[in-house]
């Protein structure tokens, strides 16, 4: 029996915690309707003290469940997530800029998290709390945001909205007093309240891009970088027959100890990918080599495969190369490894726009370095 996916509602509120109920009920009422399974909310110190009085305490939430006749929602007061500042302390309101990182960096964090469970979808509601919190949890959305998640703003007729007395359109209307446009105050009838649910699309960088950074900061400069690399990257293509490299209409000639080394970590990038399913390389250095490996007896027999191809075979012409030396030893010396792939990064440097994407890069602190190219690995061409 395939599993039904469950409908997290994920708000962010500030001092009006009607627009939880607002959202909830308008997305009973759109066509096909989605039924909340769970709620969260982001809010304030102050936010959460409104919010478990009027919906838990007062029973509005249920109420409203009950008069709908819509399936219970799993919500309670540790659902409530409130905003702290770097020492812990919950935030009463959101005044400056270390607030608003401090929210920033709960509201995509808790987004990434939610996003990491199966047979979910997120529909996120932006109409509450402050202008940041909405945008920040736009942006979580975008950066992890799966197919399935939708975002959404509210739009409550101008009388209606932000009244305290106002959470859903009962079945049966009652009369609420309203604040006119002119400021003057009169009670209407809920009848003539609209609750309308728009849906906002987003780009979703979720496949696109690698996050590792765990502010929201962090991650914005990863997802920017990783967009930035995408547009301007020109293809790499290795010809081995001719010994060159070329990048747009850029070409240089290496020697061939130079050329089947590079070809080789060309290779590690399109053959040896350790994460199949991600469309762009993006931030992934999994396939990246230690020093070790590019010294190790495996690599020596895979560049021994690109030298014969650069020799049409001939595999006398190999002794030309040292290589009874280097299969003697089982390996080529680090010393050596090292020599040429500074002499590979400083002949691209030279000669390639954007060379950061195309030279041999390291990741990785002293006695972890792992060496490999950025360049994605469905720009790279290597023609025999």
């Amino acid at each position: 029996m395939e599993k039904r996916t469950k409908n997290i509602l994920v708000c962010v509120a500030g001092a009006t915690p009607q627009i939880i109920t607002e959202t909830i009920y308008a997305l009973s009422v759109k066509t096909p309707p989605v039924y909340v399974d769970e709620l969260y909310v982001i809010t304030t110190a102050h936010g959460k003290k409104l919010i478990e009085k009027k919906l838990l305490e007062e029973k509005i939430l249920s109420r409203l469940i009950n008069e709908y006749n819509l399936p219970e929602i799993d919500f309670s007061p540790d659902r409530i997530f409130v905003i702290r500042d770097r020492k812990g302390s919950p935030l009463e309101d959101i005044r400056n800029s270390e607030d608003n990182e401090a929210t920033a960096d709960l509201i995509t964090t808790f987004i990434r998290e939610m996003t990491e469970q199966q047979d979910t979808a997120l529909h996120c509601s932006i109409a509450g709390g402050r202008k940041t919190m909405s945008y920040y949890l736009g942006s979580a959305l975008q950066l992890f945001g799966r197919p399935q998640d939708r975002l959404y703003h509210v739009l409550v007729s101008p009388e209606f909205e932000n009244n305290p007395e106002f959470f859903y359109p009962p079945k049966k209307p009652v009369k609420i007093t309203c604040k006119l446009y002119d400021g003057t105050k009169k009670a209407l009838s809920t009848s003539k309240a609209r609750i309308d649910l728009a849906e906002l699309p987003f780009v979703r960088l979720r496949d696109r891009v690698h996050i590792a950074g765990k502010t929201f900061r962090e991650m914005i400069g990863e997802a920017t970088d990783s967009i930035a690399l995408s547009i301007d990257h020109s293809p790499l293509i290795i010809n081995l027959k001719q010994r060159t490299v070329t990048v747009k209409d850029n070409t240089i000639n290496l020697q061939p100890m130079l050329l089947c080394l590079y070809a080789l970590f060309a290779d590690q990038k399109i053959n040896h990918c350790v994460q199949n399913d991600r469309k762009h390389c993006g931030e992934c250095y999994d396939c990246y080599l230690k020093i070790a490996d590019l010294m190790g007896w495996n690599f020596l027999k895979r560049m021994e495969v690109y030298y014969l191809k650069v020799f049409d075979n001939e595999r006398s012409r190999l002794d030309n190369e040292n290589w009874q030396e280097y299969e003697k030893n089982r390996g080529i010396p680090e010393k050596t490894v090292r020599q040429n792939i500074s002499k590979i990064k400083s002949l691209i440097k030279k000669s390639f726009p954007n060379p950061e994407l195309y030279i041999i890069t390291s990741r990785g602190g002293y006695g972890v370095t792992r060496y490999g190219l950025r360049v994605d690995k469905r720009r790279i061409e290597i023609k025999a």
